[in-house]
């Protein structure tokens, strides 16, 4: 249902009122359930809102991919495992998502030249326990 809102507070040309959010999905949902669901994407931060009046109208707080970037962020921040989740994420990745990848990063992460002080960056020995794996793929080099 989250999904249904946000997608009809996409299609709105500007900001929009919970009672148009129900026109919009066919008015099945009572009022209080479209105010219930835009409470919850507040508190996520996926929609912003505005007073007008005695209501508010809600506005998408990001587009597509930026709300699918927000879950993500969720759902790695709700694991005690970060680097476990996404060493499993990174090596799922498609040859092509995993150069686009690489290359977002490479710009944040190339502030000059390599040194041997850090082993995550550093071509020279690898650290105790094993091979240093390739930053971001989990395969070893």
């Amino acid at each position: 249902m989250e999904a249904q809102v946000l997608a009809a507070l996409h299609d709105a040309s500007g900001p929009a009122t919970a009672a148009w959010v129900q026109e919009r999905l066919g008015g099945d949902l009572a009022y209080t359930t479209v105010m219930t669901i835009l409470s919850r994407l507040h508190a996520k931060q996926a929609v912003t809102r505005e007073r007008s009046g005695r209501a508010y109208v809600w506005t998408p707080a990001a587009d597509e991919a930026g709300l699918a970037a927000l879950r993500m962020r969720r759902v790695l921040d709700g694991e005690p495992d970060r680097d476990a989740v996404l060493t499993s994420f990174v090596s799922a990745l498609s040859p092509h998502d995993e150069q686009l990848l690489r290359t977002l990063l490479d710009p944040a992460t190339t502030d000059g030249p390599a040194t041997t002080d850090d082993p995550a960056t550093a071509d020279g020995p690898a650290p105790a326990g094993g091979s240093a794996a390739e930053p971001g793929t989990g395969r070893r080099h």
